[in-house]
């Protein structure tokens, strides 16, 4: 009789050697600190296996207004080799974090090397987080951010005629989600590219509880986050919530997707990703074997993340029409 892998054993032996260096640590669980502690932790390690900032051209503050009156504090970065007389395209870029922790400086790496790998403009949103700012705060901030930022394209350079929105987590989720919005506005976008995605209304797939433990984000974590975000459970039906629920997703912006094998996220991921298939969106899924959720910021130590990074930056470059 055979019997399926335990599922550590899909791990690459880097990837595992970074989970035990973590569970030695032994750390407080994210999810036993408040909100404030918990973005303060991973502030503290957020650049500790990622790759060290590549330098820029352009390196500038922004601030994006929201239908509230209130005012994002955004970040452009501009790669070296941009021509000086050409308009720029541009992804606009929505953090991870659960909705809960992380910020526009915990993805600055990740940002600038997309950025120096695509030839393009990257824009980073510091959208406001729960528990202070519970849902819908940040699909409004996401949106808000979006129509801000191509009203400002010209004043700052950019191409408002090729934009792209993409996220890794909870910031893909948002992503998603704007592509759509941008979809009903007819507001045209290059690219929707999505990095581990959440899609789904409830932690009940599969992988959801193949990965519940040791494999970087943790269920008891996934909750907490959701708690903080959305602790109404109706209102997670909402497909800006949950992607997956919309009733229709023809006429989206392309997809890049990319995925980890041992993320409790995987199995959503795949679930959108052929859904946007079977709808007609042109839709590229890339699985990166053997690796967890976060791993896109472990550059220093995961292959893996490096080898997104380029599929990332390859298709932006391919949407933007910059080779």
């Amino acid at each position: 009789m055979s019997h399926a892998p335990h599922p550590r054993s899909l791990l690459t032996p880097l990837m595992r050697g970074v989970i035990d260096r973590m569970q030695r640590a032994a750390r407080t669980p994210m999810h036993a600190m408040t909100p404030r502690q918990a973005r303060a932790f991973y502030e503290q390690g957020a650049g500790v296996l990622d790759l060290p900032p590549h330098r820029m051209a352009r390196d500038e503050a922004l601030s994006l207004p929201t239908r509230d009156g209130h005012w994002l504090a955004a970040r452009l970065w501009v790669p070296h080799g941009a021509p000086d007389d050409a308009a720029l395209p541009v992804l606009l870029y929505f953090h991870g974090g659960g909705f809960t922790i992380g910020s526009v400086a915990t993805h600055e790496s990740l940002c600038r090397h997309l950025a120096h790998l695509a030839h393009c403009a990257v824009v980073s949103v510091d959208y406001r987080l729960a528990p202070e700012h519970p849902f819908p705060t940040a699909v409004h901030d996401a949106w808000d951010s979006l129509v801000a930022l191509r009203a400002q394209a010209p004043g700052l350079g950019l191409d408002a005629s090729r934009v792209a929105v993409g996220g890794d987590s909870a910031g893909g989720t948002l992503a998603a989600v704007v592509a759509l919005m941008a979809r009903d506005a007819q507001v045209p976008l290059c690219l929707q590219l999505l990095f581990y995605p959440g899609t789904t209304a409830h932690q009940d797939t599969a992988s959801h509880q193949r990965f519940a433990h040791g494999f970087v984000l943790e269920a008891a974590s996934i909750a907490y986050f959701f708690d903080q975000y959305i602790p109404r459970h109706a209102d997670r039906e909402h497909w800006w919530f949950a992607p997956l629920r919309v009733p229709e997703v023809d006429g989206v912006a392309p997809c890049w997707m990319g995925l980890a094998e041992c993320d409790p996220l995987v199995d959503e991921g795949l679930a959108y990703a052929d859904r946007l298939r079977m709808a007609g969106v042109p839709t590229d899924l890339e699985l990166y074997r053997g690796v967890t959720h976060e791993f896109i910021k472990m550059g220093r130590a995961i292959p893996e993340a490096l080898q997104a990074h380029q599929d990332a930056a390859r298709a932006l470059r391919g949407a933007f029409g910059t080779g």
